[in-house]
């Protein structure tokens, strides 16, 4: 094997490490999505700013289903927010958002500058931290593995001989930042991570003002100055992000957090200046952590919309509408969009330790400007009577959620988005304007009932649709697919399936029925 190919595959996340008072930069590789994204710079400067929330976020406490109130908190009662406290969404009353989340209400109901997308997951969810996070940053099925990220693919196709002759003038600057932490998996190429990280903001802004932290009393003090000072020379995106950095100031004063120091309002405050700066950097991924509610998720005294979730809550819409504050103030909103994900959701009953345990399904955010300012979807559907093991299933398929992204904000054509992402997938109306509108547009669909309800060993589900291609999927407790009953494209008019259940075990099935962006849902009950 050659030196340069055994370095690639044996330490792709040690390549080329700088450190600077703390602060780790490193420079990869490329993937066909940024060979896209640069060779049509001239005409498409869009940014995205991916939010990770990490630990697994409780969607039924955050994007609330009022018109499933009643059965919502019979299975949580000792968590469930007062009815009266939740403030709705305009437009959709039957739907509101987590008290503490002010400055993302005021994005949808006034800004126009939310949009929101509901039970977003895949089937046959997986549970655990580790895997359920790689399958969202690989864009992988839950049963595929992949070495790349889904914003890292083909790097050595798409930039061959990396990093010899780069930064270069057509792309003078790195192409992806995590900051907050080490290099995003998602920006995991098949041999080398094509990112770049700024593990620290304090030390970031120590690097920018140039503050140097005083080098430890060692016999190797000189030594390690000399070192200190040859890595700042030699990293090759130091002067450009500094100069990006320093040529501009924050100009919004919402960043603040009464709650608490917030760590994401810091990382976002630093993608703000930068991209106002002019970096050409395309993709910034920033992170929060704690969504791992197993227990304290809502305080004992002072109201269940207080607690845990909801100081998390109250830093991640404080970060993100001062981030849009900041960017409109800086004359760059037009240019930037990001969205909001996490490795799964909670299940539907809550525990007696006041939190939620690992579950399927959840919302997602994507915010800018330019986005549809609507919410897609149908709130879940919660049973009268809810066991211990049942979710919310998915509706929409977060890799939707990415093509929608790579062809309606980034410009690329359906083959390329399906080249990225290795499959065919359809887009969803997130963007106002789209080069695809064909792939958003819906049949008017809805779920009349199923009968009999409960039922034995069969029941029959009655759907209404306008017409075109529809999917009808039953899903059990879990979020795993148990049948697909209809999948054709069906003329306009009411049709009566039948779901032969003989030997599927008691209790909920969930099922929905799916036309493009359109979705309905209802739940069954085997005895």
């Amino acid at each position: 094997m050659k030196r340069r190919s055994f370095i690639k595959r044996t330490a792709p996340v040690a390549l080329l490490p700088v450190f600077i008072n703390g602060l780790s930069f490193r420079s990869y590789g490329n993937s066909p999505l940024l060979q896209l994204l640069a060779a049509k710079a001239s005409i498409n400067n869009k940014v995205l700013v991916l939010v990770q929330l990490n630990g697994g976020n409780d969607g039924l406490n955050t994007l609330i289903p009022l018109d499933q109130y009643t059965n919502l908190s019979n299975a949580r009662a000792n968590i469930m927010i007062t009815e009266s406290k939740v403030p709705k969404l305009k437009g959709f009353d039957k739907t509101g958002l987590h008290p503490a989340m002010t400055g993302m209400l005021n994005l949808f109901n006034n800004e126009s500058s939310l949009n929101i997308i509901q039970a977003v997951g895949y089937p046959s969810p997986n549970f655990s931290h580790f895997r359920a996070t790689d399958i969202w940053l690989s864009g992988s099925d839950s049963s595929q593995y992949m070495n790349s990220g889904w914003i890292g693919r083909y790097l050595e196709d798409a930039y061959p001989g990396f990093p010899t002759n780069y930064p270069n003038t057509d792309m003078p600057d790195p192409l992806a930042i995590s900051i907050g932490g080490v290099v995003s998996q998602a920006l995991q190429g098949p041999e080398i991570n094509m990112g770049m990280a700024i593990s620290d903001p304090t030390a970031f802004y120590n690097f920018v003002d140039s503050v140097v932290n005083p080098n430890p009393t060692t016999p190797s003090e000189k030594e390690l100055a000399y070192i200190r000072l040859i890595a700042q020379q030699s990293d090759k995106y130091a002067d450009s992000i500094k100069a990006a950095y320093n040529s501009v100031a924050t100009k919004s004063t919402m960043y603040a957090d009464t709650t608490a120091k917030n760590s994401l309002s810091d990382q976002l405050k630093i993608v703000a200046r930068l991209i106002a700066g002019g970096l050409k950097t395309k993709i910034y991924m920033v992170s929060l952590g704690g969504f791992d509610t197993h227990s304290n998720q809502v305080n004992t005294t002072g109201g269940t919309e207080t607690g845990a979730h909801a100081d998390l809550w109250s830093k991640v819409s404080v970060g993100i509408s001062a981030f849009l504050d900041d960017c409109k103030k800086l004359g760059v909103a037009d240019r930037v969009a990001g969205m909001t994900y996490s490795e799964f959701g909670r299940r539907i009953v809550s525990n007696a330790s006041l939190g939620t345990d690992h579950g399927a399904a959840g919302p997602s955010f994507v915010f800018g400007t330019s986005v549809n300012n609507t919410l897609i979807g149908a709130n879940p559907t919660i049973p009268s009577t809810v066991g211990a093991a049942d979710n919310v299933n998915y509706q929409y398929d977060f890799r939707q959620i990415y093509t929608s992204i790579l062809q309606q904000w980034f410009g690329l054509t359906k083959i390329e988005a399906a080249g990225v992402l290795l499959k065919d997938i359809d887009t969803l109306p997130i963007f106002k304007s789209t080069t695809d509108i064909k792939n958003s547009e819906a049949a008017i669909i809805s779920l009349v009932d199923n009968y009999p309800n409960p039922f034995e060993n069969s029941t029959t589900i009655k759907i209404q649709t306008s017409g075109g291609l529809t999917q009808l999927k039953v899903f059990d407790a879990l979020g795993n697919e148990v049948a697909t009953l209809v999948n054709k494209v069906l003329p306009s008019g009411t049709y009566e399936i039948l779901f032969e259940a003989h030997n599927l075990a008691s209790g909920n099935y969930y099922y929905s029925i799916i036309s493009g962006s359109s979705r309905a849902n209802g739940v069954m009950l085997k005895k």
